[in-house]
């Protein structure tokens, strides 16, 4: 939804490198659509109890705010063409975010879509984040349905993960923070086009034939052994 990953990534690397730390591309791959607390005791396995994390706690946000203030915050293509087809089909979707909800909501204002949303679930609301699927799980209670009956458009490996521990069907988007990731479980990805997109849903012994079709304005369903089922619910994350 908000390509805020390459902004994140930008502000733990150059905050690390500050400190005196490598924070590489391969490391931080593996922080990707995780909650803070998780991440931060990545960071301590990773570079041991010299890490001054305290001091990185305090730096990252300058940097991130910063970068935001001067370059705002990318959407995917296709965005607010979307919220509007959710609207006018009276569809209800909710944010749910690895971002505690301070950056949660300091993101969807600085996009201009704030309110645009049955719920917002943050990171620091639930207590397993990504890739547990709770958030996903207190999505659906916040939505007043099922987990099945929702789907989930995600730009992360723990982030499908998550969604598809629910026993929902998930999406991947692209990111350019994410792109190459590979997940245990299953490989989605797409490529959000301005009036429609196609989204290649692959799992291991699935046929690759099974596709999820988004167009703005039109339907939005799911062909699964031979039929089409139609969606009342999305759960979209940041």
């Amino acid at each position: 939804m908000l390509d805020t990953e390459p902004l994140y990534k930008a502000a733990w690397q150059q905050a690390a490198a500050e400190l005196g730390f490598d924070l590489d591309d391969q490391s931080y791959a593996r922080l990707i659509g995780r909650p803070t607390p998780d991440c931060e005791r990545e960071l301590m396995h990773h570079f041991g109890s010299e890490f001054p994390l305290s001091r990185f706690r305090a730096r990252w946000p300058e940097l991130w705010r910063s970068s935001v203030s001067n370059r705002g915050i990318p959407t995917k293509a296709g965005l607010f063409a979307f919220l509007s087809f959710l609207e006018e089909q009276a569809l209800s979707s909710a944010v749910a975010t690895s971002s505690d909800g301070v950056y949660a909501e300091f993101s969807l204002r600085s996009a201009g879509i704030v309110g645009r949303f049955d719920a917002v679930v943050t990171g620091d609301q639930i207590t397993r984040g990504k890739p547990a699927p709770d958030i996903y799980l207190e999505a659906a209670v916040r939505l007043g349905r099922d987990p099945a009956e929702c789907i989930a458009l995600e730009d992360s490996d723990a982030g499908v993960l998550a969604a598809s521990a629910r026993h929902g069907d998930a999406v991947r988007t692209r990111s350019e923070a994410t792109l190459g990731g590979r997940c245990a479980r299953g490989i989605m990805r797409a490529q959000l086009t301005g009036r429609s997109a196609r989204m290649d849903r692959r799992k291991a012994g699935e046929s690759s034939s099974g596709q999820l079709a988004v167009s703005w304005p039109g339907s939005l369903a799911l062909p699964k052994n031979g039929a089409r089922r139609s969606w009342n619910r999305v759960t979209l994350t940041l």
